[in-house]
């Protein structure tokens, strides 16, 4: 099996899983991420971004009124994203993009999404500082991810199982996005841990500008 060394390594390993994807997510779904798409989903308000949408296993789940946008890496989950938005009626802007280096103006968002994903992002901190830069003051952060676990025992197998999901699928199970997400000086609003600690979702919000004097 080759490493996943290169963003272009990482595109590649995305087309290639990209037919096998929603089938494969569903255990995950069932046992693990406890109504989570719709939490999400369901709180975004106004001009919604979606960082790495996949095959747009949210999309079912957000507000009717919103207008939405969409960013991932590989051209064969977009399109499978494509077909379920059209399927589904939405008409929505999903594009061909990089988390890390977003081609969107500043402030540009009322709501930014990504779930699931950061895991696999190979610089997940300048992926939330995009998310934070598009995002306008008093917009809403909503992040879910599977992280670290509080157990002892978990993390450990954890720490061996990046033996080999690192270098071959750039899946990292021990990272916490919350803590990007503090470190960048959002607020948290609302925040769930469970299954284990194995499961993480959050909705933070952006602090306004400082008034003028």
């Amino acid at each position: 099996m080759p490493r996943v060394r290169t963003l272009d390594d990482l595109r590649h390993w995305w087309d290639r899983h990209a037919a096998g994807y929603d089938r494969s997510m569903t255990w995950a779904e069932r046992k693990l991420f406890d109504g989570t798409r719709p939490w999400i989903a369901g709180r975004a308000r106004g001009r919604t971004l979606e960082v790495a949408i996949g095959t747009g296993l949210n999309l079912e789940h957000y507000p009717r009124d919103i207008e939405l946008s969409g960013l991932e890496l590989s051209p064969r989950m977009l399109d499978l994203a494509r077909r379920r938005a059209a399927a589904l009626g939405l008409a929505a802007d999903l594009r061909l993009g990089d988390a890390q280096h977003m081609d969107f103006a500043d402030a540009a968002f009322d709501t930014v999404v990504c779930t699931f994903s950061l895991c696999t992002v190979p610089d997940d901190a300048r992926a939330v500082e995009e998310m934070v830069r598009v995002l306008r003051p008093g917009g809403l952060l909503l992040l879910a991810d599977h992280v670290e676990s509080s157990s002892p025992w978990l993390r450990a197998l954890q720490r061996v199982v990046e033996i080999g999901s690192v270098p071959f699928a750039g899946e990292h199970y021990r990272r916490r996005p919350i803590r990007r997400v503090e470190a960048a000086g959002l607020r948290i609003e609302e925040h769930d841990r469970f299954k284990r600690g194995l499961i993480e979702r959050l909705a933070a919000r952006k602090p306004q500008r400082p008034s003028r004097a």
